[in-house]
Formats: structure tokens, C-alpha cells, sequence
């Protein structure tokens, strides 16, 4: 299995047992179509830092960092389309859908990270969204910069979750890495395109550079 299938499954686990079924079936269908860059670079960070193989405990975070990513994802595109002041009838029944299943990941994802080292910046996250769509309805705004500020701070947001969960504290070369992989647009690509250039032994050289990493396993977004 590779990662991104290993994290879309723990991210669904992690929501099995929301009630009813179609606010779950919602939720499942948006991780589905998602791409799991965030908890995949998480990965990632855990394996060049710590031991070679991702364990439960990586997984389950990377998982939270996925399920706060989408539903702050979510919220952007509701906040910049407002369906609720058009839809009718089912779409009515829709953008409602949609805004609960925004609430539940970010909860869900918060309550896998709460008692971990990547908690505070957790809660930096959504606090710097909320300000930056405040700013973006603001005359002369850089909407699309104050977008982008989200996939940044969540790829932080993975890195410290990956590397704390390997008892490792993110170097800052890896934090400042991490906030050049936002993409312009909304959301991100497939893993395997947004971090075809992120590999384990990438990471470790530029963490470590010159420190030779012969014992450290390459591995990339689309290896198994």
C-alpha cells in the first residue's frame, strides 16, 4: 500500500463513527478525491528524521493533519462561493452538509493532535486562516497570497507533526521548506505530483547536509 492510500484509510478510520451515514458517505467521498500531500510530506519528515518505516502512531497524526487541512479547504471554497445564498431545496440541504462536514474533520483532526508537540501550531493554523479571510474581503487584497498562506502553514503544520512524532523537534530548514511547497489555486495536487521532488534522503541532506545518509531509506509519495 502506498502512503497516500495509507493515510486516506487511517483518515477515514478516523472517522468511522460519525453519525448519520450521509454525513459520514460526505466525508469519506471528500477524502477520497482529495490529495493527501499534507499527511503524506508528514510521513515523509517522520522517515528522514526518525526510523525508516512509518508507525501507527505517524500515520494517526499525519491522518489529523489531512483531516484539518480538509475541512479548512472546505470552508475556503464555501466562504468564497456562499451556495447557501443561491441553493434551493437539495442544494439548500447541500451547502449545509457541506459546512458541517468542514466543522467535523477540522475537529476530528484536532482531536488527534491535541496532546501532541504539533497541537499549538494546530491551532495557530486555523487561527491564521481565519484572519486571512478576514483580510481577503478587504479592498486591494492579495487573495490569491492570502489563499495560498493555508497550504503553507499546513505543510509546517506536517512537518512538526512528522518529526515530533519520531521525537525529533522540525529543524528551521525543514519549516522553511516545507512553506514552499503551497501551490497557487485551490487545493493541492495528487501527492505523487505536489512532492515528486520530496523524497526521505531530500529531506535528511537538506536537514544534514554533507552528513552522508547511506543508512536512511529514499522514499518518495508514490513508493510503496
Amino acid at each position: 500500500m502506498d502512503d497516500a492510500a495509507r493515510v486516506r484509510d487511517a483518515a477515514r478510520e478516523a472517522l468511522a463513527d460519525i453519525e448519520p451515514p450521509r454525513l459520514r458517505d460526505a466525508l469519506y467521498d471528500r477524502l477520497d478525491g482529495a490529495s493527501m500531500a499534507p499527511a503524506v510530506f508528514a510521513l515523509l519528515c517522520a522517515r528522514a528524521l526518525g526510523p525508516a518505516d512509518a508507525t501507527d502512531v505517524v500515520v494517526e497524526r499525519a491522518a489529523g493533519v489531512q483531516l484539518i487541512y480538509e475541512g479548512l479547504r472546505l470552508t475556503r471554497t464555501l466562504a468564497h462561493e456562499e451556495p447557501w445564498t443561491t441553493a434551493e431545496g437539495e442544494g439548500d440541504i447541500a451547502a449545509d452538509l457541506d459546512m458541517l462536514a468542514a466543522s467535523v474533520m477540522v475537529s476530528r483532526g484536532f482531536y488527534i493532535l491535541a496532546r501532541t508537540d504539533a497541537a499549538d501550531h494546530a491551532v495557530e493554523t486555523v487561527r491564521a486562516f481565519g484572519r486571512d479571510q478576514t483580510l481577503r474581503r478587504e479592498p486591494g487584497a492579495d487573495t490569491a497570497t492570502l489563499d495560498r498562506n493555508l497550504e503553507a502553514s499546513v505543510f509546517v503544520l506536517a512537518a512538526i507533526a512528522g518529526t515530533t512524532a519520531v521525537d525529533v523537534e522540525p529543524p528551521q530548514a525543514l519549516v522553511e521548506y516545507a512553506t514552499t511547497l503551497a501551490r497557487e489555486g485551490d487545493g493541492l495536487p495528487p501527492a505523487a505530483v505536489a512532492l515528486a521532488e520530496t523524497t526521505t534522503e531530500g529531506i535528511a541532506a537538506l536537514v544534514n547536509p554533507g552528513d552522508g545518509d547511506a543508512d536512511r531509506v529514499p522514499s518518495s509519495a508514490t513508493d510503496p
